[in-house]
């Protein structure tokens, strides 16, 4: 008979991809019916020099550079992504009541664990939206969901480490 397998109680296995929530701002409701969102990824620009009597080229550490971020969901009644993303076109023609608080966004990515609790949350710095999809190519010959994207620069995104993973028992 073989031995049963033992349980390592030190290991943890990695987050789901699939569990998520986007909030806006200081919003305590998540944004309806988010599918996707990209990678967070910054990147930062390599400066090389060379020292006197060296032959060895060496290399600094630049500026950083944020990525966008896209975010997806399916087209239903909910306007939250079409209002921010008509910001800035109604700021650029000078609508009244329209500022530029309402083009800019704090936005919080919070991944859950598999019990739905806050495992990380990142916050994202002045974000607005520079490409907004309202609807996909319309097809009659497929059964596809319709779906909406926008695309958000940014100046920057920090993990809030305050964050810890509540025990699983």
């Amino acid at each position: 008979m073989t031995k049963p397998f033992s349980i390592n109680a030190d290991r943890f296995d990695p987050y789901k991809t699939y569990r998520f929530l986007v909030y806006f701002g200081t919003s305590t409701d998540p944004v309806a019916g988010v599918s996707k969102v990209s990678a967070l990824k910054r990147s930062a620009d390599v400066i090389e020099y060379k020292e006197g009597g060296h032959p060895i080229i060496r290399k600094g550490l630049g500026r950083y550079k944020y990525e966008p971020i896209t975010l997806e969901r399916g087209v239903t009644f909910a306007t939250e992504l079409e209002d921010w993303a008509n910001a800035g076109q109604k700021l650029d023609k000078g609508a009244a009541g329209t500022s530029l608080k309402d083009l800019r966004k704090q936005l919080i990515i919070v991944l859950l664990n598999e019990q739905g609790q806050p495992a990380r949350r990142y916050t994202i710095h002045r974000a607005w939206v520079s490409e907004y999809q309202a609807m996909p190519d319309l097809d009659a010959g497929t059964n596809a969901i319709a779906i909406e994207h926008i695309k958000i620069e940014h100046e920057g995104w920090e993990r809030d480490t305050d964050l810890t993973e509540p025990k699983e028992f």
